[in-house]
C-alpha cells in the first residue's frame, strides 16, 4: 500500500477516540498512537507541513499500511495504547528498556495473601508493587516484611474448607515465630487480613504508625509478663527503625509524591523516579529509554508517565514532571481511576518542589552520562584476537562477527551442515544454525557445502538481514571453491571468506592457490582453530542425533493404527521380527489386539525386512 492508498484509506477513518498502528511492508508494528480524533490524527502525518524532525519523516517514509482500533473514550484510548506498546515495543515508540523483566512485589488474592517478588504480572485479583530497579534493595526489603510480619511463605491454597478438613499442617516457619499458622486455623482471616493492611502501609513507607503499634504490644506483653512474646516484637522494632534510618527526610511536608525526571541526549534517554513516602526518599528507580530519537519532551515524558504506572497498584496523589503534557486531562483521569482518588501532575517553578525535580534531573544526567560512557566502551572494545585476525587476513574492518561453517557424513548417510556464529571472539549460541542437507546425494562434501552457504545467505539476502564480516569453512580449496561460487550466485562476493584445512592447519583465501603465511602462535589463528573445532563439535552432535533418531525408529512407525503401546505388545509377544513375519493374521489379532488389516499390514512390513 503506497501513500496515496494510505491517503484514501484514511477517508474510511471514523471521528471517534481510538489507537492507531502504522505497519510496514512486511506488516512489523512501527509505531502506536492514541487521538481523540482518530482520522484527524492519522491525516496529520501525511501533511507536508507535519514532517518537521528525521523521526518522522523516517516513520512516515516507511508506512505501508494503517490500522485503528475504536474506543468509547480518550481514558480507554490512552490505556489501549500503553498496553499495545508494552506488548509489541514498536520502534519509533518510547519504550522501556527490560520493562519485561522490572519486578514486583506481588499481594495475592488469597483469603489469606503470600507476600511474594515477581516479573510476571498476572490479573488475578493480585496487588502489585512497583516495578523496581534495583533488586538487592528490594529484597532487603521483603526480608524486612517477613521479619517483621508472620506472613505465610508456602504455596498451599488455605481456605476455610482447607483447613476444617486439616489438609496442612504447620510447618517450621510457625514454630520458629516466621508464620502464625493460618493452614490450621491459628490466626483469622481477618487477623492476617490487618497483617496485609500493615504491609502495604510498609510498602507505602508509612513505618512510624507501625513502630507505634509493635511499641504498644510490646508493652502490653510485657505487662502480662509474656516477656518472650515482647522480646519478639522488641527484636520487629528494631528491623523497621533500621530499615527506616536509610530513608532521609527530603520534604518538609508528609506528602506522598514521585518526583520523575528524564534526561536525554541524541537517542538515549534516562528516566529517574524519586519516591518520596510521608517526606521520607523510599526508593530511586532509573529506567532507560528507547525510541526516544528526536520527539518532544512533552510527549517523552506522557509516554513514560503511563508506562511506569500502568501494572502498579500504589500512586501517589501528586506525580511531579518537568513539562506539561497535552495529554494531561485523560492522563490525570486515568491515573485517577487506578488510585481511586484524585492524582494531580505537577510542574513547580520553585519551591521545595522544583528543588527535588532539580536533584532528580541531576541524578537523570549523571546516569545518562555513565550508561553513555559504558555504550561507548562497548562499542569500541575490540578483543586483541579480533584485531589480530584482521591484521592476519588484511581485512578492512575488525572481523567482529564471524560465521563458520562444517559438514558432517558417514559415506553420505545422514549428511548435515552445522553454522556457528562468533562476536568479538565469543560464541553466540542463539545464532547456531543447524542443516539437513537436501539436494546432495551420495559422497560429496564440496557440493553439500555448496548446499549450506547458498541456503544461509539466501536467507539472509531475503531478510534483509545483517551479514557477517567473515565467513570460515571447515576444510582446504575444494570446500573455499564452491562456498565462494555460493557467494558469486547471491551477489556476496564482497564477504570475506577463508578456509582453515585441518591437516595443517593453514588458512586459505579465494584467489590464492598457496595458503597464507600466518604464524602458527598467532592470537587471530587460534581464534579461527577455535571457532572451527567449535563448528566441527556442533555438526557431529547434530549427526549423532539424526543417526540416533533414525536407529530407534521401528519399521511398524509409519503404520496407521500402531501407536506406542501396540509396538510394545509386539516387542514382549514376539522375539524377532522373523516371527512376526511368520505368524497369522489371527495370531497377530489376539496376541497383540489389532484388528485384521493392521495385522495385516505389520507382518507385511515384517516380510519386507526379512526378505531384504
Amino acid at each position: 500500500m503506497n501513500c496515496m492508498d494510505i491517503s484514501n484509506k484514511v477517508k474510511s477513518i471514523p471521528r471517534k477516540p481510538g489507537v492507531y498502528l502504522f505497519r510496514d511492508g512486511k506488516g512489523k508494528i512501527l509505531y502506536i498512537g492514541k487521538a481523540a480524533v482518530l482520522r484527524d490524527r492519522i491525516r496529520s502525518y501525511f501533511h507536508k507541513s507535519a514532517l518537521q524532525t528525521p523521526k518522522l519523516i523516517s516513520l512516515v517514509s516507511r508506512i505501508r499500511d494503517v490500522e485503528w482500533i475504536v474506543s468509547d473514550s480518550e481514558v480507554e484510548a490512552l490505556l489501549t495504547e500503553a498496553n499495545l506498546i508494552k506488548q509489541y515495543t514498536p520502534k519509533y515508540n518510547v519504550n522501556l528498556k527490560d520493562d519485561k523483566s522490572f519486578p514486583y512485589v506481588q499481594i495475592t488474592d488469597e483469603p489469606y495473601p503470600k507476600v511474594l517478588l515477581t516479573r510476571r504480572i498476572v490479573r488475578d485479583g493480585s496487588k502489585y508493587f512497583g516495578p523496581y530497579t534495583d533488586v538487592k534493595t528490594l529484597r532487603n526489603t521483603l526480608k524486612v516484611i517477613h521479619k517483621v510480619f508472620p506472613i505465610r511463605s508456602c504455596s498451599y491454597i488455605i481456605n476455610d474448607d482447607v483447613i476444617a478438613l486439616k489438609k496442612v499442617s504447620v510447618c517450621l516457619d510457625y514454630h520458629i515465630r516466621k508464620c502464625g499458622g493460618p493452614c490450621e486455623g491459628l490466626v483469622s482471616e481477618e487477623d492476617y487480613s490487618a497483617m496485609i493492611r500493615e504491609v502495604i502501609r510498609f510498602l507505602q513507607g508509612r513505618t512510624d504508625r507501625i513502630v507505634a503499634d509493635l511499641r504498644h504490644k510490646m508493652a502490653e506483653s510485657s505487662n502480662l509478663r509474656h516477656y518472650e512474646e515482647a522480646g519478639g516484637y522488641r527484636d520487629q522494632i528494631e528491623a523497621v527503625e533500621r530499615f527506616s534510618r536509610r530513608q532521609r527526610k527530603v520534604s518538609a511536608t508528609f506528602d506522598d509524591r514521585d518526583v520523575i525526571a528524564i534526561a536525554e541526549k541524541e537517542n538515549d534517554a534516562c528516566a529517574v523516579v524519586m519516591r518520596i513516602r510521608s517526606g521520607k526518599l523510599t526508593g530511586r528507580e532509573k529506567i532507560f529509554l528507547s525510541g526516544v530519537g528526536d520527539g518532544s519532551m512533552e510527549r517523552t515524558v506522557s509516554d513514560f508517565v503511563r508506562q511506569f504506572y500502568l501494572e502498579t497498584d500504589f500512586i501517589p496523589a501528586e506525580i511531579i514532571v518537568s513539562v506539561r503534557v497535552k495529554d494531561e486531562p485523560a492522563l490525570t483521569a486515568w491515573l485517577r481511576g487506578k488510585r481511586g482518588k484524585k492524582v494531580t501532575l505537577t510542574v513547580p517553578q520553585r519551591g521545595e518542589k522544583a528543588r527535588l525535580l532539580r536533584m532528580t534531573h541531576t541524578n537523570a544526567e549523571l546516569l545518562l552520562g555513565e550508561y553513555r560512557r559504558r555504550k561507548a566502551r562497548r562499542h569500541e572494545l575490540i578483543p586483541k584476537m579480533v584485531q589480530q585476525l584482521q591484521g592476519d587476513l588484511n581485512l578492512s574492518v575488525p572481523p567482529r562477527r564471524i560465521e563458520a561453517f562444517d559438514i558432517s557424513n558417514i559415506h553420505g548417510y545422514k549428511p548435515v551442515g552445522s553454522m556457528v556464529c562468533f562476536v568479538d571472539g565469543k560464541p553466540k549460541k542463539s545464532n547456531y544454525r543447524k542443516f539437513k542437507i537436501k539436494t546432495v546425494r551420495g559422497v560429496d562434501d564440496f557440493a553439500m557445502m555448496r548446499e549450506v552457504i547458498l541456503r544461509r545467505y539466501a536467507r539472509l539476502k531475503s531478510e534483509k538481514a545483517t551479514f557477517p564480516d567473515l565467513i570460515l569453512v571447515d576444510g582446504g580449496k575444494g570446500q573455499l571453491g564452491m562456498a565462494t561460487s555460493a557467494l558469486q550466485e547471491l551477489g556476496l562476493t564482497y564477504i570475506p571468506i577463508v578456509s582453515l584445512a585441518k591437516r595443517l592447519e593453514e588458512v586459505f583465501v579465494p584467489g590464492f592457490s598457496d595458503p597464507q603465511s600466518i604464524p602458527k602462535t598467532s592470537p587471530g589463528l587460534i581464534l579461527l582453530r577455535r571457532i572451527r573445532d567449535e563448528a566441527h563439535r556442533f555438526a557431529i552432535s547434530f549427526h549423532r542425533q539424526r543417526r540416533g533418531n533414525a536407529a530407534t525408529k521401528s519399521i511398524f512407525d509409519d503404520i496407521r493404527g500402531v501407536g506406542p503401546m501396540t509396538r510394545k505388545r509386539l516387542l514382549s509377544q514376539f522375539d524377532s521380527v522373523e516371527i512376526i513375519a511368520g505368524a497369522s493374521v489371527r495370531e497377530l489379532c489376539k496376541s497383540v489386539g489389532v484388528g485384521e488389516e493392521v495385522a495385516g499390514e505389520i507382518i507385511a512390513a515384517a516380510k519386507s525386512i526379512t526378505s531384504r
